[in-house]
Order: structure tokens, then sequence, then C-alpha cells
């Protein structure tokens, strides 16, 4: 069969691992990054204050694992294990909220760091080509032709592909060549919060704080959060509305700011380096897009952002495209496999094939990007505000207790999307299927209760109280 070329436009985090999987399944890759290479030594900062920390979890490492257990392996020993978020209060207490019962957690990694991983494992495939300081500039699809620029130079080039794939971001142009050929529902929003970045050195030598947790200091309409780097310092974020941000400009008003609401974080960056960071950092818009379909036929597909940003407060940006890519994987093999072929050469789809299994990942895998979008944005609520509320302290509890007897049937929201693969759609039937049992069980107990310690009340004061299907009736409706 005559080589099978697909051209990767994006060389960030999605784009150099689906370059690693088009590889493995046979295919000849072209990918075009409009950055220069963050793996040389001069331009290793390009990704320093770009975004916020990532969060790796089982979604992520399943996707890293199906390529290959030893990739997975080595990714592994850059990250730091984070059990639980740290809550820090105004007066400097803190207290632990671990994420699962069964000490499962997530893990901080670096982006530069990760990326690298990635590219290196790219380029170990001698089927790979990596093109950077190239911009995409356009594509017919139809044709496979993809025209791009060469930023250095000014000097634009053609290449031409059976596939083309867009992994270049919130603000994807291959996206936007991809809606002038379906009819493509699309939204794109902005959050009325912005965010900035910040650091945290270490501490005599060690970090500064307990580098196991995700540390967060929940302010009701803001807050700030930190994660732990490998070299023992933290990647501190403010997630702030743009109007609060406005209040905050002079030196004076970022120092008095955070002495108000974050004096023990504040002590432990420094007043001096909290004004420079604040001034020199710039001020990062949050946002999310949805779209369907993601495909055209058998010629194009977006990945990652390109097809679903998010916010970050589920820390499911990058695994989630980082399943893209293995749920495409599935597909397309199993498609193959249908076909009567046993190996998982992709390479070998005939266009009607692949066009089958575009249309396929298009259709399912839309309900469930779309669903962890919505859940990353309910987070922040949760992340700023709930954490510190009695009610979700309580049924946080409740139901850790529920899961550590019934770890099968009763799984907590935060388990499901971080420490399973159940496709996020099914997380949300299954988390609203448990919200339901569970207000009734409350409700049940608490009917039960009140008639018991009626009942009890009747025989020792006598009739002094209301009925006892009144006083069920009272608090059923309370509840």
């Amino acid at each position: 069969m005559p080589e099978r070329r697909v051209v990767i436009v994006g060389g960030g985090l999605v784009g150099s691992l689906a370059a690693c999987y088009f590889a493995k399944r046979g295919w000849t890759v072209d990918l075009y990054e409009k950055r220069p290479d963050i793996r040389l030594p001069e331009h290793s900062d390009l990704v320093e204050h770009r975004s916020i920390n990532l969060a790796i979890s089982e979604r992520g490492f399943s996707a890293l694992r199906r390529l290959d257990p030893e990739l997975e392996a080595r990714v592994k020993e850059h990250v730091i294990p984070m059990h639980g978020r740290m809550i820090h209060a105004l007066d400097g207490k803190q207290t632990s909220q671990a994420y699962d019962v069964f000490n499962k957690h997530i893990n901080s990694v670096g982006r530069s760091t990760l990326i690298k991983l990635l590219l290196d494992e790219a380029s170990s495939y001698s089927c790979v080509t990596l093109h950077f300081n190239y911009e995409f500039v356009k594509a017919d699809f139809d044709t496979g032709r993809v025209e791009l620029r060469d930023v250095e130079r000014s000097e634009q080039t053609s290449v031409d592909a059976d596939l083309v794939v867009g992994a270049d971001g919130a603000f994807s142009r291959v996206r936007q060549r991809l809606m002038s050929k379906v009819l493509m529902n699309y939204s794109q929003t902005y959050i009325e919060h912005g965010y900035c970045e910040f650091s945290m050195d270490p501490l005599d030598g060690s970090f500064a704080m307990d580098p196991n947790h995700l540390h967060i200091w929940p302010r009701g309409s803001f807050m700030l959060i930190a994660l732990p780097n490998l070299d023992k310092s933290f990647t501190c974020t403010l997630f702030m509305p743009w109007s609060e941000f406005a209040k905050v400009e002079s030196d004076a008003e970022v120092t008095a700011f955070f002495r108000k609401h974050f004096p023990d974080a504040l002590a432990l960056m420094g007043e001096r380096r909290v004004c420079a960071e604040y001034a020199a950092n710039p001020k990062g818009s949050l946002m999310y897009v949805k779209c369907a379909p993601s495909t055209y036929k058998s010629r194009a597909v977006i990945l990652g952002d390109a097809a679903h940003a998010m916010v970050p407060f589920y820390g499911q940006g990058m695994n989630c495209g980082f399943e893209d890519i293995e749920a495409l994987d599935r597909i397309m093999v199993k498609t193959l496999h249908e076909s009567g072929q046993a190996n998982d050469c992709t390479a070998n789809l005939t266009d009607d094939q692949l066009h089958k299994a575009l249309d396929e990942y298009s259709v399912t895998r839309a309900v469930d990007t779309s669903a962890i979008v919505d859940l990353a944005l309910e987070n922040y609520v949760e992340m700023r505000a709930k954490v510190v509320d009695f009610a979700y302290l309580a049924r946080k509890h409740l139901e850790g207790l529920l899961h550590r007897l019934f770890p099968q049937r009763i799984i907590p929201l935060y388990t499901m999307v971080s420490f399973t693969s159940i496709p996020y759609a099914k997380v949300v039937s299954q988390w609203n299927r448990q919200t339901t049992w569970l207000h009734q069980t409350i409700r049940a107990v608490s009917v039960a209760a009140v008639i018991g310690i009626g009942a009890i009340s009747v025989r020792v004061l006598g009739p002094r109280l209301p009925p006892l299907r009144e006083l069920a009736r009272m608090v059923t409706s309370k509840i």
C-alpha cells in the first residue's frame, strides 16, 4: 500500500503525543510548530509564565501507557504526587482534604519538561519529521494540500497530506478552516475572571510548604493556588475577577491586597517578588470552547484545546487532550480489525474506513468533551468557595465513607474524573444518580429520626408536640 502521510499542526503536548501514536501505527508524520524548538537551551524559557501548571492523572497516564509503558514510567520520574488539597485559612491554619479514601493522587508536572519528553519520543521514530518556526496558513482538505509559512524566513511552502490533524490550541486556525467545510456548532465563552502567575522559592534548600498537596487559599470570589515543582519551588496562580484586578495596580496596592487575603503566602513569596511578578507577568484570560463535529470526511480532525478548550479548574485539559488521542486510536484500530486485518497499522485504512472511524470519533467524543468542559467550570466554584462549606464537607465525608464500603457502587465525582477512565458523560450521569439517591437516603433517615424522637417525647412529655405526621412534613420540607 502506498505511503500514508499525516500533517500535524501544533507541536505542544497533544500534537507531539499524536505524532508518536501515528508513527507507531505506520504513518509518515510531519509535525509543524510555529514556535522554536524549546529543547534548545536558547528557547527553554518560551513556556514560562504562559499557562497554569499541569496536573497529570489516570486519563493522561492511560494514553501514555497505551503508546508505550516505558514512556509512562519516564514521565512518572518527573512528577510530584499530590494526595489532596491543603486549604489555607486567613489566620494561617492549614487543613488537608484528601482526594481519595484509597490514597490515589494526582501529579504535578512541569509543562516544558513534559513537552520535551514527548518531542524526544516523537524524534525517536524514523518516520517523524519535526518542523519548527512554521505556522499554518490554510489547507484544502479535499486535495490534502496544506500551506505553511516559515516565520523566520517569511517564506511560504506547501505539503500534501492524506490526513490533517489540528492540535494548534484554543485559537486553532485548523478549526477555523474546518468550519468552512462542515456545519459546525461552535461556541467560545470568556469568563469574568483572569489569572496571574507567581513563584515561591525553596526555603533553606527545601520546599517552603508541603509538596504533596495542591495548596489553595479560597476567598469566595477569588483564590490563590500553588503547585510544587521538582526544583523545590512552587508555581502560584491567582485567579480573580477582572474587576478586582483593576483595583490592584501599584506596588502598595499589591502588597496590601496580599497582606489582607494571603498573608502566609506573602511571607513565603516575599513582598518585593510578589510586586515585581504582578507587574511583569501577563494577566491571562480564561475561556472555554465547544464545537461539533470535529472531523471532515477522512481528511481532517482537531484534537485537544482546538476542539474543546476548558478552564483549568479540574486539571483535565491535558488529560482530556491525551485521552482524545487514545480514543481516536482505539476507534481507528477497531475499524481496521473490523475490515479483517489482524495488525494495528492504521495507515492501512482505506479512505472509506478512515472516514467511518473519524465520524464515529467525532460523534462519541463530543458528548464526553462537552461534559468535562462544564465540570471544569463548575469546579472553580468548589475550589474558591465550597471547600470551606459545611454542607460540601459533610457530603464529601459521607461519600468517602460509602465509597470505602461500596467502592464499585458509590464513587465520588472527583474520583471518577481523575482516577478512572469512565467516559466523562457517564461520570455526570452516575454522579446525578448518586446525588438523587443520597438526598432520598438523607431524607428518609431524617424522617425516621424525627418520628423516633417524637414518639419518645410523647411518651415522656405527653401530647404537647405537633402530631408525628406534621413533624415529618415539617422536616422533609426543609430537606
